[in-house]
C-alpha cells in the first residue's frame, strides 16, 4: 500500500501482536482460579511503574474509580495511558503519575475543560501526548483483540486528529480510495468496572458496554472492580450479558459505588456535588493536593471512603437512579 500521509505522533506503545499471543498461551490459564482480592492486592501485583495502562468508557459512566483511586494512593507513577473517562484520568494527571498520554477527550463534560490536563501537559510533567478519536483509539482495542497490527477506517481522515496522531492513511489497494490506518493497542493492564461479576472474572454489564469487549482482549493483565459478586450459576443464567470471560481477567475486585462519584446505569446516579468540588479543587495545585488528601490518600480502602462520601448520600443517589 502506499502511504499518501503519516501522522507526527509518536506511536508510544508499538503492537507486538505474536508476543501477546505468546503472554496469552504462556500467562493466561484456562482454569477456574479463584481471583477475588482487595484493590490494594490487585494493583500491588498487577500494575508497575511506568507501565500502560488503560481506563474504559466514556465520561463518569461505570468508571473504575475505586481502582483508579488505589493506583493513586500507591504513588504508581511514570505512566502511559489511554482513556476516554474524565474523572479517574484526571485523578491520576492531577496526582502526577502519567508520563505520556494516548489522548481521545478529557473533560468535565458540561463543567468544561479538564484543569488537571492543562496544568500537567503545559508544565511538561506529561511529556508526550498523541492525538485519537474516540472511534479511532477504541478500534486500536478493537485491532489487538482481532490480532492485527491495524484497522482501515475512514474516520479522523477530514481533521488534524490524523495529522496530530500516529496514524497512517494509504491508498487502499483494492479500490484506490484513501483510507486510515489504526494501530493496534495491547494494554499493559486494563481496568474496568462491571455490574457484576463471579470471583473467577466471568463479567457482566448492563446497558452500553462501552468498548469493555475489546479492551478486555487488548490487555495483557486485566483487573475488573465490580459492584456484586455473584455465583456463577447466576451468571450462567444470563450468558448472553457476559461480555468478559474469565480467562482474561487477572483479579476481581468487590466494589458497591465503585464508579462513584460517576454514575452505574440502573443503580446509582453520578454525584454532581462531589464532580463539583472536584472541579473546583482540580484548578490549582493546592486544591488537587487537598482534594487527593482527602478522598483518596485519607483514607486507607474503598471501604472507608464510602464512609467517608455518607451512605445516606450514596443511598440518596441510588434512590434517584431506581425512581427513575
Amino acid at each position: 500500500m502506499r502511504v499518501v500521509e503519516s501522522g507526527i505522533g509518536e506511536l508510544i506503545q508499538p503492537p507486538d501482536l505474536d508476543g501477546f499471543r505468546e503472554w496469552n498461551r504462556e500467562r493466561k490459564s484456562r482454569t477456574l482460579l479463584d481471583k477475588l482480592m482487595t484493590e490494594q492486592e490487585a494493583v500491588s501485583r498487577f500494575v508497575t511503574d511506568g507501565c500502560y495502562l488503560g481506563t474504559e468508557l466514556y465520561g463518569t459512566v461505570r468508571c473504575p474509580m475505586t481502582l483508579v483511586r488505589e493506583v493513586v494512593r500507591q504513588g504508581k507513577k511514570d505512566l502511559r495511558l489511554a482513556g476516554q473517562g474524565v474523572t479517574e484520568l484526571d485523578l491520576l494527571l492531577g496526582a502526577g503519575l502519567v508520563k505520556t498520554l494516548d489522548i481521545t477527550y478529557i473533560g468535565l463534560e458540561v463543567y468544561g475543560v479538564s484543569s488537571a490536563l492543562r496544568r500537567a501537559v503545559e508544565s511538561g510533567q506529561v511529556e508526550k501526548v498523541v492525538e485519537w478519536s474516540n472511534g479511532g483509539i477504541t478500534w486500536r482495542f478493537k485491532a489487538a483483540s482481532m490480532g492485527v497490527p491495524f484497522i482501515p477506517i475512514r474516520a479522523m481522515l477530514g481533521s488534524d486528529t490524523l495529522k496530530y496522531s500516529a496514524a497512517k492513511a494509504v491508498e487502499c489497494p483494492f479500490t484506490g480510495m484513501k483510507v486510515c490506518l489504526i494501530p493496534a493497542l495491547v494494554l499493559d493492564v486494563g481496568l474496568i468496572h462491571v455490574h457484576r461479576a463471579d470471583r473467577y472474572g466471568n463479567a457482566q454489564i448492563e446497558g452500553i458496554s462501552g468498548f469493555a469487549f475489546e479492551m478486555a482482549r487488548a490487555s495483557k493483565r486485566l483487573i475488573i472492580s465490580a459492584e456484586e459478586i455473584v455465583d456463577t450459576e447466576e451468571i450462567r443464567r444470563y450468558p448472553d450479558r457476559t461480555i468478559i470471560p474469565y480467562y482474561l481477567v487477572d483479579a476481581v475486585v468487590h466494589a458497591p459505588f465503585g464508579s462513584h462519584p460517576g454514575e452505574m446505569v440502573y443503580m446509582y446516579e453520578r454525584d454532581e456535588e462531589q464532580l463539583r468540588e472536584w472541579v473546583e479543587a482540580s484548578k490549582t495545585e493546592e486544591g488537587t493536593r487537598a482534594y487527593l488528601d482527602k478522598y483518596v490518600y485519607g483514607v486507607a480502602d474503598h471501604q472507608e471512603y464510602l464512609e467517608l462520601v455518607g451512605w445516606e448520600r450514596l443511598e440518596a443517589l441510588k434512590a434517584a437512579a431506581e425512581g427513575r
